[in-house]
């Protein structure tokens, strides 16, 4: 995609990222937006802006990380949701789905998935992990977030396909290409006319 800042891209009247927030904020207490670089390019959204706390580009983990500490010290929640700012048309249940999959497991991890296929970047994470997710990070030195899922428990939900007129779309489409993103205005067209 350039380069660039892929949330950054138009979608519609707005910004992915946009859209992400907006179906984001009804579900959670507060919205934080991870981030490295200049925040300054987020201002307009009114959001905080919370930088990795492990140095080197460390991958999603590190950014969840951030979260986590971030949530531990500026927030009285006991969770952390994730979702990827490239993902404009995932569930409007998706935290009160994850939540309810926690309630027997309060430990576990809650990830997302669709068709079979899990999409760790949409996550409910509880706060406690932070300490166990830094030695993961820092001291093992592994970045794969399916390895640290696993270490710690996790229970999966799947939602369903969307009906996109006759096709049916994955909830969790993510914009990578120029493809995708005409695909997204498309889809924005029919989901959102």
């Amino acid at each position: 995609m350039s380069g660039g800042d892929k949330p950054l891209l138009p979608l519609g009247k707005t910004r992915l990222i946009d859209h992400v927030a907006a179906r984001l904020k009804p579900q959670v207490a507060i919205l934080g937006l991870n981030a490295n670089g200049d925040p300054a390019r987020f201002a307009g959204m009114g959001l905080p802006v919370i930088e990795d706390t492990v140095p080197g580009h460390a991958g999603p983990l590190a950014g969840i990380l951030a979260g986590l500490e971030w949530a531990a010290k500026q927030t009285g929640c006991l969770w952390l949701m994730s979702a990827a700012g490239d993902t404009p048309f995932f569930p409007d249940d998706l935290v009160e789905r994850l939540a309810a999959a926690t309630r027997d497991r309060p430990g576990a991890i809650a990830i997302a998935s669709s068709d079979g296929r899990w999409h760790p970047t949409f996550a409910l994470w509880p706060l406690g992990l932070r300490d166990a997710l830094r030695r993961f990070l820092v001291d093992e030195a592994n970045r794969q977030v399916s390895a640290f899922m696993e270490r710690q428990g996790h229970v999966e939900v799947e939602f369903p396909m969307i009906a996109a007129g006759s096709q049916k779309i994955d909830p969790f489409f993510n914009v990578n290409t120029p493809d995708d993103l005409a695909a997204a205005e498309r889809l924005l067209q029919i989901l959102r006319p």
